[in-house]
């Protein structure tokens, strides 16, 4: 709806996992770096963590973009709440290999075969899991056990395991302490620094289509930093309702007021952010436990997520009845 108004293509801060509008900072290219590396040199197993919101999805999405050019067979394994007979089954299938057996023993010889051809013509076959802390450990055990698919000098699958820090606190468990020994490259995403947060929106609205015209006030840029202590999907948010609420009120470039008003309305308060930005060479520690000093919960923000659409499509009716006949039609898409 408000594309025109800003000259853009298309909508720069959608919540999607696009790979297009992955922002490579440097810890990033250092996490990517990681997971080629380590497929191209047969590791096994690989571990990818995060705080929620930091792109680990949009990571992984550009990873398996790069495998298929490099033809790569993927399965890429999003649903976390599968048991271990839905994981093979959803495994061969995405794989592509045929097997009318649904006895575990028989997929899994059928899947050592499969990747025995692949491994002899020179194929590298990759299995990628994402939202992995909520596996239970028995599924996580089946996924270890899948690394005995060698030969004497290496691994036939290589496994990408990704998830929150919740993951790292539960590869702690000594039930799963063969799975963490197994584990050959760590890699990690982490929040924005604030240069990083301007970068960032400016390579998004440069993919999106931006002209060079400002389309976020310095002050605006701060404020998005300020609320959402350089957390990527949280920058999306604000970014996304501001300019949806600038475009109601025939306002460019986007002023820091529209994005107090923004956090104001999903109950967005100041993070610490010297707790939520780390080094990027520095492990991102899991999230403190909710403090019970007021803070909102995820059901109240959740409430004012609804109210806040609500209200934003009331504005936006309004909106069409005033915004200025010239400005065309193109400015409601």
């Amino acid at each position: 709806m408000y594309k025109n108004f800003f000259g853009l293509r298309d909508n720069p801060f959608n919540a999607n996992p696009d790979p297009r509008y992955l922002f490579l900072t440097q810890a990033t290219q250092e996490a990517l770096a990681g997971l080629t590396y380590g497929i191209q040199s047969r590791k096994g197993f690989i571990l990818l963590t995060g705080e929620v919101g930091t792109g680990k999805t949009t990571l992984l999405n550009r990873l398996l973009d790069w495998l298929n050019e490099q033809g790569v067979a993927t399965a890429f394994v999003f649903n976390s709440q599968l048991d271990v007979s839905q994981l093979f089954d959803f495994m061969l299938a995405d794989f592509g290999i045929a097997c009318e057996s649904r006895v575990k023993s028989h997929q899994l010889m059928r899947l050592n075969q499969w990747l025995l051809e692949r491994y002899r013509s020179g194929r590298t076959t990759v299995l990628i899991v994402d939202e992995a802390q909520n596996l239970s450990s028995q599924v996580l055990e089946e996924i270890r056990l899948l690394t005995n698919l060698e030969t004497a000098r290496e691994k036939l699958l290589q496994i990408v395991l990704s998830g929150q820090p919740e993951l790292e606190v539960k590869l702690q468990d000594p039930q799963l302490r063969q799975l963490r020994q197994r584990i050959t490259i760590r890699c990690k995403t982490g929040p924005l620094a604030v240069e990083e947060v301007d970068g960032y929106i400016a390579e998004r609205l440069r993919i999106a289509g931006a002209n060079g015209q400002p389309v976020f006030t310095k002050e605006a840029i701060k404020a998005i930093f300020k609320y959402s202590g350089g957390i990527p999907r949280i920058t999306n948010l604000l970014c996304e309702h501001a300019l949806i609420n600038s475009f109601v009120d025939q306002v460019k470039p986007v002023p820091a007021s529209i994005v107090q008003e923004v956090a104001k309305e999903f109950m967005l308060d100041p993070p610490d952010t010297a707790k939520h930005h780390q080094s990027p060479n520095k492990a991102v520690a899991a999230p403190a436990a909710p403090a019970a000093d007021g803070t909102k919960s995820q059901a109240q923000i959740a409430e004012a997520f609804i109210k806040t659409l609500s209200d934003l499509l009331e504005k936006l009716n309004q909106a069409q009845a005033t915004v200025p006949t010239s400005a065309g039609k193109g400015n409601h898409e």
